[in-house]
């Protein structure tokens, strides 16, 4: 980081201009109606982010010289100062309620100035500069607990755990989703907990789940991933389609093309609407998204694949995008109990069996993914093999297979 920046940071001259709080009538205080181009502020953006580290974080901004985990939940930064913060992981829900955000800014004021962070994978971090604050910090979030007796704020997530998982809003928010999120979410945790709050796994394992293919949470580049998948075509309601939806939108919304225009008769009354070819869908949900009345969602269709191996991480070896081991669970809500038995089985192997500092798609590249499938008792199929058509790096294009005694039993 060049000094310049790291300058621009610590100066005081910025508290007074990034300090201040948004007036939405900024604007209009500064437009000059004879000079329009005068101060005319064309992106304002986000605040800055500078003007909300904690003081010991700014100061130190650009010198930190180490950092170490020293438990389950808590870095240790040392700067080239002499400062240090100690910096408490708490895992989080994905959605959470304001008495929640009102119980985290309470811990924040108590323990750490008011100030608080979140991390990209749904964690919030306390940040304390001594000792005695950082235990009476452990041990307050230690007596939150949830009325059914779960934590409210589970230190974890560091080094070598499974982190907190990531997901998508599932049933209880989204337009297209083929799975829930968080129920899945609380299920497959309360299972992985002991896993969260240690460090007995080889290397991190990054959870993450996508109610549907659209993906907005991280499953194509996590370790395990939960994807929520449609097996059907959307139901189109014909009787009200022309009268919710613009047609000619609709057949453009399609990546693939397998939307076209329709005219049914209806009660005597011809109303034009659309079909869709069965064969090119691939059950993305777009359609929806543009027409409400070409509905996805399918109480027996719906569905979970698992994805392994992905990571973002350069180190040891280049980033990997996910790979379908397991091509469809069932939903079985309230639980999940198959999806839940077969993260724990693919996490428990490659606990088992990698070595240290080694993610998991590493050890199954390392092993071989047909031995991956053998040693973790996944049932292999042919809809577990990577058959798109432009996808060439990906193919298999060595002789060199590993063959073992492991298939598919019908």
């Amino acid at each position: 980081m060049s000094d310049k920046i790291i300058e621009k940071i610590q100066s005081a001259e910025l508290d007074e201009i990034y300090s201040k709080p948004y007036d939405p009538e900024l604007a209009e205080k500064l437009y000059n109606p004879q000079k329009p181009m005068e101060n005319r502020i064309t992106d304002i953006g986000p605040p800055y982010y500078a003007q909300f580290f904690p003081p010991v974080i700014k100061k130190n901004y650009g010198k930190w010289k180490s950092h170490e985990i020293i438990q389950p939940g808590v870095i240790k930064y040392t700067s080239e100062t002499g400062d240090v913060v100690y910096a408490v992981r708490c895992g989080t829900p994905r959605l959470i309620t304001c008495d929640y955000i009102r119980e985290i800014c309470e811990i924040a004021d108590k323990y750490c100035d008011g100030y608080m962070r979140w991390t990209t994978r749904n964690n919030v971090e306390f940040h304390v500069t001594d000792e005695e604050t950082l235990r009476n910090l452990l041990e307050d979030l230690k007596s939150r607990k949830h009325p059914g007796g779960s934590y409210k704020f589970p230190v974890g997530g560091t080094g070598a755990s499974v982190t907190n998982i990531v997901h998508t809003q599932g049933w209880v928010h989204c337009h297209t989703p083929a799975t829930d999120a968080s129920g899945i979410i609380k299920a497959v945790m309360d299972d992985l907990f002991e896993y969260f709050q240690s460090h007995k796994l080889p290397a991190q394992v990054r959870v993450a789940l996508a109610c549907c293919l659209n993906m907005c949470g991280a499953v194509h580049c996590s370790d395990i991933a939960i994807l929520g998948i449609h097996r059907k075509p959307p139901l189109i309601e014909d009787d009200r389609l022309e009268n919710v939806c613009e047609i000619p939108l609709v057949i453009a919304s399609c990546p693939l093309g397998a939307i076209k225009p329709a005219t049914v008769e209806i009660d005597g009354k011809k109303k034009k609407t659309v079909r869709v070819n069965e064969k090119r869908c691939m059950f993305c949900g777009n359609c929806y998204t543009m027409c409400p009345a070409m509905p996805l969602a399918d109480g027996e269709g719906d569905g979970i694949a698992i994805l392994v191996g992905g990571k973002i991480s350069n180190r040891c070896s280049p980033p990997k995008f996910s790979k379908l081991v397991i091509p469809y669970i069932p939903n079985e809500p309230p639980r999940w109990p198959t999806t839940v038995k077969w993260v724990r089985k693919i996490l428990e192997t490659y606990a088992q069996h990698a070595r240290k500092y080694e993610r998991l798609g590493e050890w199954a590249e390392r092993i071989g993914w047909e031995r991956f499938f053998e040693v973790c008792e996944i049932p292999f199929s042919e809809k577990t093999m990577d058959d798109y058509r432009l996808a060439y790096d990906t193919y298999r294009t060595s002789m060199h297979f590993r063959f073992t005694s492991h298939v598919e039993i019908k």
